[in-house]
């Protein structure tokens, strides 16, 4: 088994349309919450990761933009990382995530082991 980490992704417009109201808001995280206990009760949820705030800073060699965006604005809203056989299963296994019944997206990414750094 090897580790991916799944990078949440979706326009601030899309998030505020899907969180809008009270009642979005439940139904968004009775999904969230059926898929991750879904990843967790098949063995594949390793850890939860975190929710991350909108607004951030992209730094690069010719400076500090805001961000955190891609080219098309979209905001990583936050990550998991789970245990798969590999990759094609990985993206299966993100093609359950609410994410993806939206405008959304879910980028899966291996966990490079060779270059974990040591604590």
């Amino acid at each position: 088994m090897s580790e991916f980490v799944f990078l949440f992704r979706s326009s601030e417009e899309d998030r505020k349309a899907v969180m809008g109201t009270p009642e979005r808001a439940q139904k968004a995280i009775q999904a969230w919450t059926a898929w991750l206990r879904g990843l967790e009760a098949s063995g594949k949820m390793k850890e939860y990761g975190r929710p991350l705030e909108t607004g951030g800073k992209v730094v690069r060699r010719k400076g500090v933009t805001d961000g955190p965006f891609v080219e098309t604005k979209d905001i990583v809203l936050g990550f998991i990382i789970v245990e798969a056989r590999d990759l094609a299963d990985a993206a299966e296994l993100a093609r359950g995530c609410p994410f993806v019944q939206g405008e959304g997206s879910v980028e899966v990414r291996p966990v490079d082991a060779t270059r974990m750094m040591e604590r």
